[in-house]
């Protein structure tokens, strides 16, 4: 039987960031250097694929400190932790690579100077995300609070409105806290604001990617796991930009093939912490059922890339 017709469009860029890439590096680099195993605090980075091929290496995934042996290395994973667990690490005198994300880490800063200068600090982000509770441990309780929606932005009532800055979320959606961001601006004219935008490159980009082709696509698919912040968000971008519906997947096994009823034209992405390994099992698994014409829809080019620490660079 003839298959039928199938154009997939490819968001570019898609997958791998810098941050990512460089977390899987520090934990593959740690192995190399100590062996195994390897204790890595949390998830690595939010994707089951990486971090069953890094358990098959000899990485073993914990989720608090206390679970790691004093005479192991441990991993600090590229979300970022509470400034207590380096800290107690060091009090252990344990071998420890932090592996957040530089971008993270800039953010981490940002919150530590307005500390400093004795401003309140609003972050803006999700409750409970790994990312959120590092930053929010990397100053004194109390002198950050927590902004999620609009309406937070709306009802949050400051001590003192003179003394008032905002960090964000690396992984959010540009769109939906651009609204937040508006929301202060207008209610606390005196707000300090980042001097880079803290929503970080891949994210935007990926962002813009899922909009181009989503505008073209009665389908589009995200590749990536339920816990990836930068993974839902790619979903609700593609179903405000025109797709008919979008859907967050695993991988080619979580595929419906019911939502490809009357279908012509999907599109494909994948999360920042998506190896393209799964993109292709995706392409492949078309391919079976369609006659597939891919093409590459770019609209960014990144070459960004992060130095792991010295400590691993020899190995």
């Amino acid at each position: 039987m003839t298959k039928p017709p199938l154009t997939i469009l490819l968001a570019a860029p898609r997958g791998f960031c810098a941050g990512v890439d460089r977390a899987i590096q520090i934990v593959e680099q740690s192995l190399a250097k100590w062996g195994a195993p390897v204790f890595v605090r949390h998830e690595i980075v939010h994707n089951a694929h990486v971090v069953k091929r890094l358990e098959a290496m000899g990485a073993v995934f914990v989720e608090e400190l206390t679970e790691c042996p004093d005479d192991r290395p441990v991993v600090f994973s590229a979300h970022g932790v509470p400034k207590m667990v380096p800290a107690e690490a060091a009090r252990r005198q344990m071998t420890y690579v932090d592996a957040t994300c530089p971008l993270v880490s800039k953010v981490h800063a940002e919150a530590q100077r307005h500390a400093r200068n004795g401003l309140h600090t609003l972050l803006i982000g999700h409750e409970g995300h790994p990312e959120v509770v590092g930053t929010m441990g990397q100053i004194e309780p109390g002198a950050m609070t927590l902004i999620e929606t609009v309406a937070d932005a709306e009802t949050f009532a400051p001590a003192d409105a003179s003394k008032l800055a905002y960090v964000t979320q690396t992984t959010l959606s540009v769109d939906d806290t651009r609204e937040i961001v508006e929301a202060l601006r207008r209610r606390f004219p005196q707000l300090s604001e980042p001097r880079k935008d803290d929503i970080c490159y891949a994210t935007t980009n990926r962002q813009d990617a899922v909009k181009v082709i989503a505008e073209q696509a009665e389908l589009v698919l995200v590749i990536g796991a339920a816990n990836s912040s930068n993974s839902v968000r790619l979903k609700e971008v593609a179903e405000r930009s025109g797709a008919h519906a979008a859907f967050l997947i695993a991988s080619a096994e979580n595929i419906d093939w019911r939502w490809f009823d009357g279908v012509k034209t999907l599109g494909l992405t994948a999360g920042a912490s998506a190896p393209e390994s799964l993109v292709q099992g995706v392409i492949a698994a078309c391919r079976a059922r369609f006659e597939v014409s891919a093409q590459e829809i770019v609209t960014a080019q990144e070459d960004v890339v992060f130095r792991i620490p010295r400590v691993l660079e020899e190995a």
